[in-house]
């Protein structure tokens, strides 16, 4: 078979990369859609990052997701959109007209796993965002592109949430993180982008009860799966939105802008998922 044949690839580019669920995921979606077609896993070390990214047509893909720690640097050797101008870094590549684009999925896998886990969520007027890293600020643009009017946003170094108001405007209200506490009885949504909850890693100390009964709680901790914050969340009857939803529905575009088919998150896909996370 001709190279030009050849059934359309793409890869995850990351260092390390080994335990990512991207494969399973896209593979399931080309099974499951009759595409033939392959994903595979690429450990590109950061001095090699470059000329990977500059052959990678040549290299037989026809496009990539990219993982920590090249995010920022895909962003510079490639014509962003306004998603990841706005974030800060890219994680999807893709080439249009014979140039190297790239977008940030997590915007619309954070927003579209809130919209499938609980519609009406953008109803409310205030939310509250806990962290100020890269997965803040594609919550950030995410939540002031649906109109949230206010996001307090807080992190235990208060000057990265101020950096964060000087790039997304005074919508973003920066907030002590000993003052949290006292903000739960407003907000209608709560996120965590922290690695608190997660394996490893210390608590989330957060009283839940605080929160109004019509609140949402989403947390993009997705190991493990049921964090104590989303526990203690459903134990009161709160909408949720989990991490690996996030994950599933990050995953969507870059498939469609590869193979050409827009597949769908279904139970079955997070059930694979689920298992294999439970599994490691």
């Amino acid at each position: 078979m001709a190279k030009e044949d050849k059934p359309p690839a793409a890869c995850l580019i990351g260092w390390p990369a080994a335990h990512s669920r991207s494969p399973l995921i896209h593979h399931y979606w080309l099974r499951t859609l009759g595409i033939e077609g392959g994903y595979v896993i690429e450990a590109v070390p950061p001095d090699e990052f470059k000329d990977f990214v500059f052959r990678l047509s040549l290299r037989g893909f026809v496009g990539a997701n990219v993982t920590i720690p090249h995010k920022e640097r895909a962003l510079s050797l490639s014509k962003p959109d306004d998603r990841a101008r706005a974030v800060g870094a890219a994680n999807t590549l893709w080439f249009a007209d014979g140039e190297l684009c790239s977008t940030n999925t997590d915007v619309e896998g954070f927003i579209n796993n809130l919209d499938a886990c609980a519609n009406g969520w953008d109803k409310c007027d205030e939310a509250l965002v806990l962290g100020a890293g890269g997965s803040s600020r594609a919550v950030l643009f995410g939540l002031l592109d649906r109109g949230i009017k206010r996001v307090h946003l807080a992190n235990r170094t208060i000057e990265r949430a101020h950096a964060l108001v000087d790039q997304f405007g005074t919508s973003i209200v920066p907030v002590a993180w000993d003052a949290v506490s006292d903000l739960l009885p407003r907000v209608g949504l709560l996120v965590n982008t922290t690695s608190l909850g997660m394996h490893g890693q210390p608590a989330l100390e957060l009283d839940v009860g605080r929160l109004p009964p019509h609140a949402v709680v989403a947390d993009l901790v997705y190991v493990p799966l049921n964090t104590p914050l989303l526990v203690a969340s459903r134990g009161r009857g709160l909408k949720t939105a989990d991490g690996l939803g996030m994950l599933l529905h990050q995953a969507v575009r870059g498939f469609e802008l590869w193979f050409g088919k827009r597949p769908e998150v279904t139970a079955e896909l997070r059930a694979l998922v689920e298992a294999d996370l439970t599994n490691t």
